[in-house]
């Protein structure tokens, strides 16, 4: 008699409610809340916690990062991820997204771990700032040392897809002293194939779809200008595809 193959937590990164009661009712097991996705997501508001909060019981971590761009952050900024945890987490968060680096590419210890240890009991999620990092792992014993519940990467590459020997690899040396959690690229027709290729437990997520804007007038001079018609047209997640996602990872062998 085989054993049942482990089920993969699917962790999917959303910034509106819309989506994420979406991932909630196609099966997701988490979201990670993000405000402005189109930048590469940045701190939701405190109104969109709350009211995500209120909308879906699944677990919620809240993203910190203060701006788009880089990961090496200015004092005042460092204080704005301090402020921007305390809220999160009295507004119901169940856990932080942050990741923080040094100018010469390495992970910035010192201000990841205060961050840390202001973010407990709440368990944290090292962002894929861990790779940009000079060397994946270096950058995995000092996110260990750190005390981060996990670290979300595509293995250094642009898709995990393509970072997945890597990944593997990570997860061998992590040695279950932090969970590696791989993101990047994944869909439902490749997903149970990488988390077999790499060991990996937990998977991240986007699945957005583009949906246009419910809008019946529309300034011609802005459809057809620089903003490229983005004013009408947005990106949301959408039920069927978390289901679809869900299904190839619990299907049949």
């Amino acid at each position: 008699m085989t054993s049942a193959r482990p089920r993969i937590l699917i962790e999917v990164c959303v910034d509106s409610v819309a989506s994420a009661v979406a991932a909630e009712r196609g099966g997701a097991d988490r979201i990670e809340l993000c405000g402005s996705l189109i930048e590469g997501g940045v701190t939701p508001s405190a109104g969109l916690i709350e009211t995500v909060r209120a909308a879906v019981s699944l677990p919620m971590h809240v993203m910190v990062r203060p701006r788009a761009g880089d990961f090496c952050y200015e004092p005042e900024e460092f204080e704005i991820m301090r402020r921007d945890i305390a809220t999160a987490k009295k507004l119901g968060a169940n856990g932080l997204v942050f990741g923080i680096l040094t100018p010469d590419g390495r992970i910035d210890c010192e201000r990841t771990r205060q961050l840390v240890e202001l973010s407990r009991p709440l368990s944290v999620t090292f962002h894929r700032a861990f790779d940009m990092t000079a060397d994946l792992l270096v950058a995995l014993d000092d996110v260990c040392s750190i005390g981060v519940a996990r670290v979300l990467t595509s293995g250094g590459e642009p898709s995990s897809l393509q970072g997945r020997q890597k990944i593997a690899q990570l997860i061998q040396k992590s040695q279950d002293r932090v969970v590696i959690m791989a993101g990047g690229g994944i869909k439902p027709a490749n997903a149970r194939s990488l988390a077999e290729d790499t060991g990996a437990k937990e998977i991240h997520v986007g699945l957005r779809s583009l949906v246009s804007s419910p809008m019946i007038h529309r300034n011609p001079i802005v459809w057809m200008g620089a903003l490229e018609g983005r004013e009408y047209q947005r990106f949301v997640v959408l039920e069927e595809n978390v289901r679809k996602l869900r299904d190839a990872l619990d299907g049949p062998e």
